[in-house]
């Protein structure tokens, strides 16, 4: 029976939470939101997407310990209770600080945007408002124009979401589809406006075919807040102009002034390449520190543990994409001796590997093993545990990492890397996979686990930093190396004559799980962006197989 407490004043008992009860609450809230971001005293301190975590459940406390860029906090946690109106959307942490009594709180919420509803509708409304206002304003490109039909209604159906205001501007027989988005959203809902913008078009030309045969959509004008277009720009340019115009304008809701701003002037990428590890070196460096963890691996769990190397200073060990268990070079004591340091841990606990500790890996990896488990015995029964369901992306990712053929037999198997490039300031921080086919041309892989309708533009932006790099080249003053791309300079490819074609571009998700939005998306795409949408069975845990593939062009293959 769960442990009870009476708090003062309160006639009644309210359950208390182990630590761990505590650890699967956090565990399934993050499997279901994995770019949920933590929140002290109102203010956005880690962004799970980047930071990591662990949950020490010794002597009958339980410690939270976040780190990344942002910082280092540790944090003892007592409770772990869904808020708020929407439950699934927030997870407040009890914590006490060490050295305090006076507890203090941790909210874990699915997004950043934590006005109350009331706030976004008023913020929405206004914003509507305001930019009519400025469309009136805005000179011959918008006063010679009649503002027709503007709303921010949802439309589930369609996808249209609330924070995006849209609607048309006419004259005569011509027309504009408009979506504009406002500047308290956040730059992740910024970011999605030309997603939203490509189905806004479809359906106005839709619609008008039924109901207004002579009317004509010219193409779509995006409005972004002043200084939040960058990623939008860049996205446009690969928009294509035979299916439609394309316009970006930035308005700034103070002034009410709107400015349009040329696509083709969105500065240089802000992209750069990690270089390449020398594999063999590091996997004979770290030889017998892999020994000792795969040791304490079940015999018979051994050949599907997936030993990576990271970098030249790390190794992981992961179970169908999920880290368990990692080798990092660090230093001893005081000084600058290098050693090596073991740790395990899946998702919401890491710890140091110690003569002590062995036993509760081979524990831990048991239990991990029978509750990730792939395969019909395991796709039933643990389907619903937050460590089967756990970064599903990850998983599809190292499915296709051991195999990379099975979406096209003609890439080539030998080179697949992974969290290549490295993007500054980059939302995601990595592409999903970067192979090449045998004729030598680059492939560009853009996974997706679960429904999303940004699916196609979130590919195009790695596409577009993939093609960049590959198109630079050494001067003469490189020597030896004139004429070798960016990628293999890096240590990529090696042995491999890249051909100089663009590279090939594929979006490959579950079935079922393939966002309506996103063929809709890919036909607005220029037709230089040559991509390849994969479809795969709904049992891609157990066997990959393709059920049905659409490419560029207009072909479909099942």
């Amino acid at each position: 029976m769960m442990p009870t407490r009476v708090r003062p004043g309160k006639g009644s008992a309210e359950p208390e939470q182990t630590p761990e009860q505590i650890t699967v609450a956090l565990e399934a809230f993050l499997a279901e939101h994995p770019q949920a971001v933590v929140v002290e005293d109102g203010k956005v301190v880690f962004d799970m997407r980047t930071a990591k975590y662990s949950l020490a459940t010794e002597h009958g406390r339980c410690a939270l310990h976040l780190w990344g860029e942002e910082g280092n906090i540790v944090r003892r946690v007592s409770g772990a209770v869904a808020r708020g109106a929407a439950r699934e959307r927030m997870l407040r942490l009890t914590t006490h600080r060490f050295g305090q009594t006076r507890p203090g709180s941790l909210e874990l919420l699915a997004d950043k945007d934590r006005r109350p509803p009331t706030t976004r509708e008023a913020t929405r409304m206004r914003y509507l408002r305001t930019l009519e206002r400025g469309m009136l304003r805005g000179g011959n490109d918008w006063g010679d124009w009649k503002a027709d039909g503007f709303r921010t209604a949802m439309d589930l159906e369609k996808s249209f979401g609330p924070a995006y205001a849209r609607g048309s501007l006419l004259q005569g027989q011509q027309a504009w589809a408009v979506i504009g988005v406002n500047a308290a959203e956040t730059q992740a809902t910024v970011d999605g406006i030309l997603t939203l913008g490509a189905l806004w078009l479809a359906h106005c030309r839709e619609t008008s075919g039924d109901r207004r045969p002579w009317r004509q959509y010219r193409g779509l004008r995006v409005i972004a807040p002043k200084g939040m277009a960058t990623l939008t720009a860049a996205r446009l340019k690969w928009m294509n102009t035979d299916a439609a115009q394309w316009e970006l304008w930035e308005f700034d809701e103070k002034t009410e002034e709107l400015e349009q701003r040329d696509p083709a002037d969105c500065g240089n990428l802000s992209t750069r390449l990690v270089h390449a590890p020398d594999e063999a070196a590091a996997r004979e460096r770290f030889a017998e520190a892999a020994g000792r963890v795969m040791a304490l691996v079940p015999e018979a769990m051994r050949e599907v543990v997936e030993q990576r190397i990271r970098s030249g200073a790390e190794m992981a060990f992961l179970l169908h994409g999920l880290e368990f268990a990692r080798v990092r070079m660090g230093y001893a004591g005081q000084g600058f001796n290098r050693v090596q340091e073991i740790s395990f841990g899946a998702g919401a606990n890491e710890t140091s590997l110690t003569d002590g500790n062995a036993g509760e890996l081979s524990e831990l990896v048991a239990r991990l093993f029978a509750r990730r488990a792939a395969g019909e015995k395991g796709t039933r029964s643990a389907a619903r545990d937050p460590l089967y369901r756990m970064q599903p992306e990850r998983w599809l990712e190292s499915v296709l990492r051991r195999d990379v053929t099975a979406i096209d037999a003609h890439l080539d198997a030998a080179h697949v890397y992974t969290q290549v490039p490295a993007y500054a300031a980059s939302d995601r921080g990595m592409l999903d996979l970067l192979s090449v086919d045998k004729d030598g041309r680059l492939a560009v892989i853009e996974l997706k686990a679960d429904d999303d309708l940004h699916l196609a533009l979130q590919g195009l932006d790695y596409w577009v930093r993939v093609r960049w790099h590959h198109l630079q080249t050494a001067d003469s003053a490189s020597g030896p190396s004139f004429g070798l791309g960016e990628f293999q300079r890096h240590g990529y490819f090696a042995g491999v004559r890249l051909a100089e074609a663009a590279p090939r571009l594929y979006l490959v998700a579950p079935a079922l799980r393939v966002h309506p939005a996103t063929e809709v998306v890919l036909r607005y795409l220029s037709p230089r962006v040559e991509w390849e949408l994969v479809a795969l069975g709904e049992r891609w845990r157990e066997q990959v197989k393709v059920v049905w593939r659409k490419r560029s062009g207009g072909s479909q293959v099942r």
